[in-house]
């Protein structure tokens, strides 16, 4: 089977590395995102997919939009039987959809229709599911709403973090990929269509999805930390800077210590505690305060020294 591969990060290089190993497939050419400037020095780094493809010798394409002349050209002459999609980063037109006769098939990190779109791995920890999965589908000119191939469930452990759960995740969908492009060549495959009325969408992930909301319980602030790990990560105000927050919830302190205003620090025997929502309380293990390093509770509760009255979130 003749392969065009596009994607970008990570998470789609288990998939390129095992077809690319695997003989019955012919990768014709890798397509990826642009080399942009990464990290604190902004340095021009290749994407993860693209080192791949430069080890292997195979042929590289990097347009910045692949809706030009241009691109449908490319992917016109090198007639794949199917294109191979997994986080590329970019919506494909249908007339490029429609060149490849076994289709656009992509692998997306959610069991759909649930979590359609940009962070479906992020989006699921927080809001709290205890099961996702992968399927592979053939993309339409939508969002992730092309008919569903096959799936893979999986549990989300109760501390698993969005990186922890894309590892995972990753290493799973090299047989997924490779089950579907088989069961599509030999007509074992039967396409099913996406029920749109359970649909739900994973946004782009802002800043602002960070913020602590000290009213909700002290389990949805930690599944949003594990969610939104490393960013935006977990924040909060404190004296006037933005505070970054690490910690779990604890059901002894919520016997302890009560019901009291959402955002209350409490130090007990040098361990830090907040109050959350419905009179759940969340251990505190680390804090980063805006322009200083991370340090253990114990370490902030020292520098500190909480006053009455004081709140995390209350300026």
């Amino acid at each position: 089977m003749r392969l065009v591969f596009c994607g970008t990060p990570a998470f789609a290089v288990p998939s390129l590395e095992r077809l690319i190993r695997e003989l019955e497939f012919e990768i014709l050419a890798v397509v990826t995102q642009p080399d942009r400037p990464r990290g604190r020095g902004l340095e021009t780094v290749a994407s993860p997919v693209k080192q791949v493809a430069e080890a292997a010798g195979i042929p590289l394409y990097q347009p910045a939009k692949v809706r030009t002349e241009e691109a449908f050209e490319f992917f016109k002459k090198l007639a794949p039987d199917a294109v191979v999609i997994i986080a590329f980063g970019q919506i494909i037109p249908q007339r490029l959809i429609d060149l490849a006769p076994l289709g656009w098939i992509n692998l997306h990190a959610s069991l759909l229709p649930k979590y359609r779109g940009a962070a479906p791995i992020n989006w699921a920890i927080a809001e709290g599911e205890t099961r996702t999965g992968l399927t592979t589908m053939r993309i339409d000119a939508g969002m992730d709403t092309g008919p569903m191939l096959l799936q893979w469930e999986t549990e989300i452990g109760p501390d698993e973090t969005a990186p922890e759960l894309a590892a995972r995740m990753a290493a799973a969908g090299p047989d997924l990929m490779v089950a579907t492009l088989r069961g599509l060549a030999n007509g074992t495959i039967e396409p099913r269509a996406q029920d749109n009325t359970q649909t739900s969408l994973a946004r782009l992930l802002k800043k602002e999805n960070g913020r602590i909301d000290w009213a909700a319980r002290a389990e949805k602030i930690y599944n949003r930390m594990r969610g939104f790990t490393p960013w935006p990560g977990a924040y909060t105000s404190f004296r006037g800077d933005l505070c970054h927050i690490w910690g779990r919830p604890d059901a002894s302190a919520t016997k302890d210590f009560g019901a009291t205003e959402p955002g209350t620090p409490r130090a007990v025997s040098g361990e830090l505690y907040v109050a959350c929502g419905e009179g759940t309380w969340l251990r505190v293990e680390a804090v980063q305060r805006e322009g200083r390093k991370r340090v253990a509770a114990k370490e902030f509760l020292r520098g500190a020294r909480l006053q009455a009255g004081e709140r995390f979130g209350g300026d």
